[in-house]
């Protein structure tokens, strides 16, 4: 059961997560007022890692800025590990 409850957080906290580097990509190109990074990076932290490559890779956002990259890389294997904890030790 909390395996499940972790999916659904991760799942819904990514697509917020990707609709804000979405969001962001359409501002940069508009030279509009951005989402700050902060945010981004907090987003990504807290669940929604999967999200945020997706927002970069599809979104081709953020991909040249090494703190992106860093972040989000170590926040997804953060909660794959998160995920498995819960998977083994939750039964």
């Amino acid at each position: 059961m909390e395996f499940k409850i972790y999916l659904i957080v991760l799942l819904s906290v990514s697509l917020v997560t990707y609709i804000l580097y979405y969001l962001d990509k359409k501002k940069s190109e508009k030279n509009k007022c951005r989402i700050k990074e902060k945010t981004l990076f907090l987003f990504s932290f807290l669940g929604g890692a999967i999200g945020g490559l997706l927002g970069m890779y599809v979104n081709r956002h953020k991909t040249k800025h090494l703190s992106f990259i860093i972040v989000n890389w170590l926040s997804f294997i953060l909660q794959i590990g998160l995920g498995i904890f819960i998977f083994v030790y939750f039964k």
